[in-house]
């Protein structure tokens, strides 16, 4: 390294998409200097934000474009073309006889007694799903040969319904892709700018219903993701910054754009990931292994349970009523957020959410044609937002709007005063807020109360210390920009990529060759995947990491425990061991074994790693006498309103304790501690409040 690499600056920024702000962090990894900024999403079009965004920041830091080496985004826009149907229109070339999977489906009712369900509309349309002759044994041998000139006509009939999009989903096109393969080749011949994948590349994994819903689902975001990434890199790239950026996936791994255009699925939960990356990295400098991360920001709030520093990992999600195998955080979300509206239904009960004012019209205060009473119009009603502006008063609110849309939607409906109204708005969307922490730990088996909750995103911390109380937490954890956590988390992502194949064959040593061609097969996916993602770099191998699973079942059932594989290639002495611990998992799981029974081994899984340099902690300095600011009547549950010291985020010394009540302003975000709670602030600027729970 020459002395001019040493003394230039390694810059890294992340980005976070979200339904109401997007927020930009430029990270100074020579000197841990930071630099942030927030501003509303423009939901017609991410990108334009994100580059006016980019373009303030670098006016604002004056840093050379070149010196940009680390750039990843955090996006949803994925999850709301599915959510909000407006996915591209998308074909579907299938098996002869097997159209109708996607309405078929499993059969299982959502709601056992309701007889008007309204079944989910498929991601192609039955017109658009075109069969053709050809059948793969399960054994991948060929029952019928492909017929091409059906392909052929398909294609014609496709193009004649001017779809965007096509997938390829074959019958046991796991075990044997070659059908699938050649229609596509094909269908590129004779469509050269269609957007098509193939099953056996996007999930090639037995079951076909999921497989075709999860290819379909692909298909269909294909188009509108390619549009989304090429306007945001060249919009980078016009900006001067040289280097490729990485899309955060659902997994919790950054990737290239080229990834991402192939399998946008996995972007789902590409802006949440980066919260819980985050946190992951907050508890290990703090020494908290044990954390529920509690996001809350304008339109939604996400909650995941992290153990001994690990997420809750999903390998199937539920998003537009289709099941979409990918692997995710398991993150939950629920439509509560500061944007969320409060209403009245024709019974007479008060609700709130999940209809969300977004970023425009936004709430009543914000001035900007809203007229429904939100969450935040609630929070400026009770003195718990600051009412003359927010972002550091870039935002200014207008209270009285607030009060009036409280008033004419809620008080003339309830019959009650602005101030009731508001505090049972509160209660409403904490009590939701509170449901979700309890189905990602209480239904999973994990005690809340040995967990802290770390609070973030623009809303989450205002509403911590309430949610941690009501459900008997004691400890809630928010790191010094908790409004920008997400995407801070981005900083610290490394590259990951999931890899699967399934082998349904016995868990006995006769089956060891199958089982070893297949995880031959999943390195070469792996290591050409590694090849792409480099863009010709280096690669340091001892950077690089290859976690091995297989799916495991008694023969004869259905579903799976998924267990480590800790050898590579497997030998029959690492078989047996696993089928040993497999009987003990099941016990643990379900409660009995049955080692008398054959075990099958179903499905191999690869993840591969590449990690990423965390980036360093901010430096926090203040003093409590310029930390105060001011003092400002504000609701709480236990006194109503009292007068309340206001204090600077910025301006708090470390170790420094406050006793509550008390408001901790900044420009991201405002934090809440209640009467009786207690606040420390740690040795990195991180709050920790001791919510104090009431003992039972």
């Amino acid at each position: 390294m020459t002395a001019e690499q040493r003394d230039t600056p390694t810059i890294s920024i992340g980005i976070d998409t979200g339904g109401t702000f997007t927020d930009l962090v430029l990270a100074n990894l020579t000197d841990g200097t930071y630099h942030y900024y927030k501003l509303p999403t423009t939901a017609a079009d991410p990108a334009q934000g994100i580059l006016h965004g980019l373009t303030t920041l670098f006016e604002q830091t004056g840093i050379p474009r070149q010196r940009i080496r680390f750039v990843v985004l955090g996006t949803t826009i994925a999850t709301n073309a599915v959510l909000e149907g407006k996915t591209a229109a998308t074909g579907m070339i299938t098996t002869r006889g097997f159209r109708d999977i996607l309405e078929l489906a499993r059969q299982r009712r959502p709601h056992l007694f309701d007889l008007d369900v309204q079944k989910p509309i498929p991601p192609a349309a039955r017109d658009c799903r075109i069969e053709v002759t050809e059948r793969m044994a399960p054994s991948g041998a060929v029952v019928t040969p492909l017929d091409e000139d059906d392909v052929r006509n398909a294609v014609s009939e496709l193009r004649r319904q001017d779809v965007e999009a096509v997938s390829i989903c074959f019958l046991h096109a796991y075990t044997n892709p070659a059908h699938e393969q050649r229609t596509k080749a094909l269908l590129q011949q004779l469509w050269p700018d269609i957007y098509v994948c193939t099953s056996s590349d996007v999930l090639a994994e037995f079951r076909e219903f999921e497989r075709f819903a999860t290819t379909t689902v692909n298909a269909s975001l294909m188009p509108i993701m390619d549009r989304y990434l090429e306007h945001f890199v060249q919009g980078i790239h016009h900006l001067g910054v040289e280097v490729t950026p990485r899309v955060m996936q659902s997994n919790g791994g950054a990737v290239t754009p080229d990834a991402v255009r192939r399998l946008p699925i996995n972007t789902f939960f590409s802006g949440p990931a980066g919260g819980v990356i985050g946190s992951r990295g907050l508890g290990a400098e703090t020494g908290l292994q044990n954390l529920i991360t509690f996001d809350m920001g304008g339109t939604s709030t996400d909650v995941c349970l992290i153990r001994d520093g690990l997420p809750g990992q999903k390998h199937v999600r539920e998003l537009g009523g289709f099941p979409v195998r990918t692997p995710s955080l398991d993150i939950h979300t629920i439509g509560a957020g500061g944007g969320s509206i409060a209403w009245v239904d024709a019974g007479g009960l008060l609700k709130v959410g999940p209809m969300s004012a977004g970023s425009q019209p936004g709430p009543a205060a914000y001035g900007r044609g809203g007229i429904h009473p939100t969450v935040t119009d609630v929070n400026i009603l009770l003195g718990r937002l600051n009412p003359r502006g927010l972002l550091g008063g870039r935002m200014t609110i207008d209270p009285a709007r607030a009060h009036a849309a409280v008033e004419r939607e809620l008080s003339a409906h309830l019959q009650l005063d602005a101030v009731t109204a508001a505090a049972g708005v509160l209660d409403i969307v904490n009590a939701n807020m509170m449901g979700a922490v309890r189905m990602i730990s209480v239904e999973q088996g994990a005690d809340p109360r040995d967990f802290t909750l770390v609070a973030f995103g623009g809303a989450g911390p205002l509403h911590a210390a309430d949610v941690a109380r009501s459900i008997g937490m004691r400890h809630v954890l928010i790191p010094p920009h908790p409004g920008l956590l997400s995407a801070m988390g981005l900083l610290h992502a490394d590259q990951r990529g999931d890899f699967s194949l399934t082998r349904l064959v016995p868990a006995q040593s006769e089956s060891l060759l199958a089982l070893n061609e297949g995880m031959v097969q999943l390195r070469q996916q792996a290591e050409s995947w590694l090849a792409g993602e480099q863009h010709g770099e280096p690669r340091d191998n001892a950077l690089t990491t290859h976690q091995w699973q297989l799916d495991v079942r008694y023969a004869g059932q259905n579903s799976e425990l998924r267990m480590d594989v800790d050898r590579d290639p497997l030998d029959a002495q690492a078989l047996a061991h696993l089928t040993t611990r497999f009987h003990d998992q099941h016990q643990a799981a379900y409660g009995y074994q049955m080692p008398e029974q054959p075990v099958e081994a179903v499905t191999l899984r690869l993840a591969v790693t590449v990690a990423h340099a965390a980036p360093p902690q901010p430096v926090m300095a203040g003093q409590m006498a310029l930390a105060r600011r001011e003092e400002r009547p504000v609701w709480f549950p236990e006194t109503g309103f009292t007068p309340t010291p206001i204090y600077e985020r910025e301006q708090l010394p470390v170790d420094a304790d406050v006793q509550g009540p008390c408001i901790i302003e900044q420009m991201d975000t405002t934090t809440v501690v209640p009467p009786k709670a207690a606040l420390h602030i740690d040795s990195l600027g991180n709050l920790h409040i001791d919510v104090n729970p009431v003992s039972k």
